[in-house]
């Protein structure tokens, strides 16, 4: 009989009650808390912050029921005896689009918290939620001793109002307020962890509250959330037993294509984790898809792409930074490559010394994002079909199909996006029609005299496609013939020409080379 699923479950108690399968994180909770007080961790939404929160509040809590057979069990035993008080805050639960209302749903949770608890609430009812604040936790300090305060997506008020400034900074001026209060209660304190996806200086929290300990690229903590690769393959095995015959696949190639699609995620430069929520999707389903875009894309990212037009996907590919390429920076002046690796749709590739080259972790997350700016950015309609038909079309060497329904979709998006368009861009959205129809594509593929634009792979057949750029019309044979020459000298299709088969022999591939020159004066792709 195999172990439920915890699918959509955040509440570690429930989890734990209910029988459901649990990822023992617990004995890395014990390294956080014997070592230090006060912490922050970032990670991307669906990684487990909020059920590494929720467990946290049970071993400071004493509920050593929940922890039989766990790492902490012994620790939770002994706390037991002497319970923490816990505070826990979660900042995705409150309206966000009103200051006012946001202010007063978190006031009075507090006041209801305090009277369920007989604490004195008289700064609360006068002086709103700085005052409720302080009544919690002095109460909770007098009655019971030093308080652990989990505060969950603390950034999110904020993150929601990234398209409207203006909103933003005000939701920042109240939660500086709020976090400046929580820091002068420090000596009420005997646990603080905030987790969130982003880190801004301004928010507040890194200026007011400086004894945080920032642990989100520590390499102590790099698996403190998320499945390694032991984890998945020790945890789940009948699961993935249940999954390979469902799919009809051997086991082996289950965790070969598995990892190629959910693996890959990185915040300390080696280790290596797959995302909880679509691993447990696709045990839970039976079929490996795209579970972190129809999860639903983030309003915030949304919202950020349309206001400072991140380039085109394929320039973040192996893309270097210095270490410290996340702090510092506002929601206003964030750069683009900050903001997807705090989302989660770059991910630390190599670390050396104060560099770091992101790239993105896996095909789940690269063809999301190339989804986010077919649907969010370009509004290309029927992208889906049109990037499921421009690959059969590959497969049958038809580039004039190809070229014809690339024409569609260039077609469908406003003048104004190409203003300052270049080749990469033209390439760039081409992939993105391939990969937003879930379809795996490789582009910049390298030889040992250059990268092919553009390269398909097909049992019998290989596709080069070579992109130029023509700004004007008498320029576009020249491109072609250049090319066409370029494909053939630096011998893009050589190294993938021969298959070998089971019996030694070598089975010669079809190559359809092309080069696709776009016309910038009409914004249409020519042969």
């Amino acid at each position: 009989m195999l172990q439920e699923l915890p699918v959509g479950i955040q509440d570690f108690e429930s989890l734990r009650q209910r029988g459901y399968l649990y990822v023992d994180k617990t004995a890395r909770l014990l390294e956080l808390v014997g070592r230090g007080e006060r912490y922050f961790l970032s990670r991307p939404r669906r990684f487990g912050k909020s059920l590494t929160l929720s467990t946290l509040g049970a071993m400071f809590s004493g509920k050593v029921d929940l922890f039989r057979g766990l790492a902490a069990e012994e620790w939770v035993a002994e706390r037991a005896r002497d319970p923490v008080p816990v505070l826990m805050l979660d900042m995705a639960g409150y309206p966000s689009g009103d200051v006012e209302n946001f202010s007063n749903g978190l006031c009075m949770d507090l006041l209801v918290f305090a009277r369920k608890r007989g604490l004195p609430v008289l700064r609360g009812e006068s002086e709103g939620l700085l005052g409720a604040l302080k009544d919690v936790l002095e109460g909770l300090y007098e009655q019971r001793g030093p308080v652990a305060v989990l505060i969950d997506e603390y950034d999110k008020p904020v993150l929601d109002n990234i398209g409207n400034i203006k909103m933003a900074e005000e939701m920042r001026g109240v939660l500086r307020s709020f976090y400046t209060v929580l820091k002068s209660c420090d000596r009420y304190s005997r646990f603080v962890m905030l987790t969130g996806i982003s880190k801004f200086s301004k928010m507040g929290v890194f200026s007011a509250m400086n004894n945080l300990n920032d642990i989100s690229m520590d390499g102590q903590y790099g698996d403190i959330v998320g499945y390694t690769q032991k984890e998945l393959e020790e945890n789940f095995s009948g699961w993935m037993d249940r999954a390979a015959e469902v799919m009809g696949l051997a086991r082996g190639e289950l965790l070969s294509r598995m990892e190629r699609y959910y693996d890959g995620f990185c915040f300390d430069g080696r280790t290596r984790l797959y995302n909880p929520f679509s691993i447990l999707q696709c045990f839970a389903k039976g079929r490996i898809s795209n579970y972190w875009y129809e999860s639903g894309s983030p309003l915030f990212i949304v919202s950020y792409m349309k206001e400072h037009r991140i380039d085109e996907p394929e320039r973040y590919r192996g893309f270097e930074v210095f270490d410290g390429f996340t702090s510092s920076q506002e929601i206003e002046h964030a750069k683009p490559e900050s903001f997807l690796y705090q989302a989660g749709y770059l991910t630390i590739k190599k670390w050396e010394e104060h560099c770091l080259t992101l790239d993105y972790p896996n095909r789940e997350v690269l063809d999301s994002l190339s989804r986010m700016y077919l649907e969010h950015i370009y509004h290309v309609e029927g992208y889906m079909s049109l990037g499921t038909n421009i690959w059969r079309s590959l497969s049958d060497g038809d580039v004039e199909e190809v070229v014809r329904l690339y024409n569609v979709a260039l077609s469908s998006i406003p003048g104004q996006d190409f203003t300052n368009a270049n080749e990469s861009l033209y390439r760039s959205l081409f992939l993105m029609l391939l990969r937003g129809a879930g379809i795996t594509a490789h582009g910049e593929v390298p030889t040992n005299l250059g990268r092919s634009d553009v390269l398909a792979l097909f049992p019998g057949r290989v596709v080069v496609l070579e992109f130029k750029l023509a700004r004007k019309k008498s320029e576009i044979d020249r491109l072609r013939e250049e090319g066409l020459r370029q494909i053939e000298e630096k011998g893009y299709a050589k190294p993938y020409t021969g298959t070998l088969m089971g019996t030694g022999d070598v089975e010669q591939r079809v190559v359809t080379s092309a080069v696709i020159v776009i016309d910038g004066e009409r914004r249409e792709a020519v042969l």
